[in-house]
């Protein structure tokens, strides 16, 4: 008798005839050996596990390489970014103190006249 959803229940014996079968199919089976790997596959086996380790090494590293490269140039390139930014500041800078109304104004406010075209004053040695 089967019991269904209840493993806690024992299932009752089986008849004898079953049991003779289950004992007498062992003796009668040729009992089945397996044979080893031979050395030289074991060998060719590992070698080939040592190559795909090593492939798999040289990939890494180099991609480590190509990693390290890449973080060197985008620093680089952040900091040409931040130099150019700089320079067109300074640049500016330089064309605003460059204006001449403002070097003009400040001339003035200094003291400074501007000679329109006169003869410009020349000092020599000999004290003329």
């Amino acid at each position: 008798m089967r019991y269904y959803g209840n493993l806690a229940v024992r299932e009752e014996r089986q008849p004898e005839q079953k049991k003779q079968q289950r004992t007498a199919a062992p003796q009668t089976a040729s009992q089945v050996r397996r044979k080893s790997i031979p050395v030289g596959e074991k060998l060719l086996y590992l070698l080939t596990v040592f190559v795909c380790v090593a492939v798999a090494g040289l990939i890494l590293y180099r991609n480590a390489g190509l990693y390290e490269m890449n973080r060197s140039i985008q620093k680089i390139t952040s900091e040409y970014e931040t130099g150019a930014d700089q320079t067109k500041e300074l640049q500016r800078e330089v064309d605003k103190l460059r204006d001449p109304a403002r070097i003009s104004k400040l001339a003035a406010e200094k003291g400074y006249v501007y000679d329109n075209g006169k003869k410009p004053l020349t000092l020599s040695a000999d004290g003329n």
